[in-house]
């Protein structure tokens, strides 16, 4: 049944032990504006937790709390570990590794290589060749691309590149913000088998989007943001089969 909760009871429903990521009472602020209020969650290594909701609702600046790039009070852990008073440089070198919405993180003139080398420096040197093979094995059409420029590659070329790039660092927890966008559907499985290899190692991801179908197909569970207050949590099996009630909160699905 689908679980309308309050940003106070959503605690409540992400209780687990021992989280890779876990935030309480966060808020974010753009200025003296608030836009993201007292959210709480929690998500244990290697699940992925959908953040659903329209433009506007909160998803990136909730992203952007955690990662460090949006001021923000209340508390957020990683591994255990308080962060939300860390630069967002220390807290990518914590374990937090954020890719922002249209593949923010790349250097569009730099090659895939160079891209992936940007990515590698808070790695340490003996393991970077391991680190690369991985984002290889999970993107293989990057293996063809190590010369080519970031911007002259596909959209889908370009976010697999996006999270090869944040891989570099072995994060702990992955923020991805919107890594649907614009993409062809021939790319959401390739991204549905990258998600089943970042469970595999212990990734935690924490996923803001609004195509629904491709979060339900990757996702274990969701909250739903609306003007930066949770107004909905639940897990997989209410994302397939509450799409009336999702549509109030995402307007308009297809597929």
């Amino acid at each position: 049944m689908l679980q309308v909760a309050s940003d106070k009871t959503l605690d409540n429903n992400t209780v687990t032990k021992n989280p890779a990521l876990d935030c309480r009472n966060l808020s974010a602020f753009y200025g003296r504006i608030q836009v993201v209020f007292d959210v709480s969650l929690a998500i244990s290594p290697g699940e992925c937790l959908a953040l659903l909701g329209p433009n506007g609702a909160g998803k990136t600046s909730l992203l952007g709390a955690i990662g460090g790039t949006v001021r923000s009070t209340g508390r957020a852990a990683v591994k255990g570990a308080k962060v939300s008073e860390l630069s967002a440089h220390r807290r990518a070198k914590s374990g937090l590794s954020y890719v922002p919405e249209v593949r923010r993180n790349l250097f569009h003139t730099m090659s895939v290589r160079e891209n992936l080398d940007v990515g590698l420096s808070l790695s340490p040197p003996a393991e970077r060749h391991r680190i690369v093979d991985f984002s290889l094995q999970l993107f293989p059409i990057l293996k063809q691309r190590m010369a080519t420029a970031a911007g002259m590659l596909s959209g889908g070329e370009q976010q697999m590149l996006a999270i090869a790039v944040a891989l570099g660092r072995e994060p702990s927890v992955l923020l991805l913000d919107e890594p649907s966008q614009g993409l062809a559907p021939a790319v959401f499985d390739i991204l549905q088998g990258a998600f089943a290899q970042l469970r595999t190692r212990g990734i935690a991801v924490l996923l803001a989007e609004q195509n629904l179908p491709f979060a339900s197909l990757v996702s274990d569970r969701y909250v739903v943001l609306s003007h930066g207050h949770v107004v909905a949590a639940g897990g997989q099996e209410e994302m397939k089969d509450h799409r009336n009630i999702f549509k109030a909160y995402l307007g308009s699905e297809k597929g």
